[in-house]
């Protein structure tokens, strides 16, 4: 079939054309069928009937889930979660604040650091981190100031205190890249401008460059942030009590292991909407004013 005449035509306004328009209504429509999606569909709706039949079929005691949802231990290890979660972030977003102007520094010795600091952080495993923490009394057995105040090690550096050292220092260096990567993102002419004003280069990268750099900043710390808070379950090997070693102490004692892991998983679930809402508000908040407001 061709709808297309190659035929010079001559046009109402008595021009010639040299090929007329094609006859569209002789053209067949013909649906996309999207063969591929409807397979993948089936593949994925297969898959999940497959586990939900595997649970439904397993030695699951749902009552015991539901006895041990609310319990007290639980909800303590879920608070203790949520403590670590903040104070470690608060650390890492200090330190990775601090980092990231030393890497963007003239001075070639805080650049070093800052880098050296990166690398040792971001090449360990965080596991490795916390033990290191937890074990701090082999390698400086008493710490503190001179004449003023000492203290063993191993009675300062608790469960607690390690897991924030440990996880709040490596969340530095993550944190670190994600606000240069900010700051990098502002026009230079920015700088140039606050400076001309008088302003000295940190108080132009706090009160010009920074406010900026923040829509570029908040989705990744937010990011980060949910991280954190599955990230704390390491904390469990040193023995500090977040969610999971708690879940796991009730799981030794009853017996009943994926009870407590579907009651450990509920309440990281449940953190997690909480958290991901407010870092949608955070973004809404710095985006105001600029052209790339998508919040979704």
């Amino acid at each position: 079939m061709s709808a297309v005449s190659k035929k010079p035509v001559r046009s109402s306004s008595g021009s010639s054309t040299l090929f007329s328009r094609p006859d569209l209504s002789l053209v067949e429509i013909v649906p996309p069928r999207y063969v591929g999606r409807w397979i993948m569909g089936v593949l994925v709706l297969g898959l999940l009937v497959l586990i939900v039949r595997a649970f439904a079929n397993a030695q699951i005691e749902w009552n015991v889930v539901a006895k041990y949802l609310a319990a007290p231990t639980i909800l303590a290890g879920f608070w203790h979660t949520m403590i670590l979660s903040v104070l470690a972030m608060i650390v890492g977003v200090a330190l990775g604040l601090a980092i990231s102007i030393m890497r963007m520094s003239d001075n070639p010795l805080l650049v070093i650091v800052a880098f050296g600091y990166q690398w040792f952080f971001r090449g360990t495993p965080v596991i490795l981190q916390l033990l290191i923490w937890y074990n701090l009394a082999l390698i400086i057995p008493v710490i503190g100031i001179p004449g003023l105040w000492t203290a063993p090690t191993v009675d300062v550096i608790t469960p607690f205190w390690a897991a924030l050292l440990g996880l709040g220092i490596n969340q530095g260096a993550y944190t670190s890249e994600v606000i240069r990567a900010g700051i990098l993102s502002v026009d230079a002419g920015q700088h140039e401008a606050a400076q001309s004003i008088g302003m000295t280069r940190l108080h132009a990268l706090w009160r010009i460059v920074l406010p900026q750099a923040m829509r570029v900043i908040v989705p990744p710390i937010g990011n980060e942030f949910i991280g954190m808070v599955k990230m704390t379950s390491l904390a469990s090997v040193i023995q500090y009590t977040d969610l999971l070693y708690s879940a796991q102490n009730v799981y030794f004692v009853n017996q009943r292991v994926i009870e407590l892991l579907i009651v450990a998983g509920a309440w990281y679930l449940l953190a997690v909407s909480i958290l991901t809402p407010l870092q949608l508000l955070l973004e809404w908040r710095f985006a105001r004013g600029t052209s790339v407001v998508r919040v979704r």
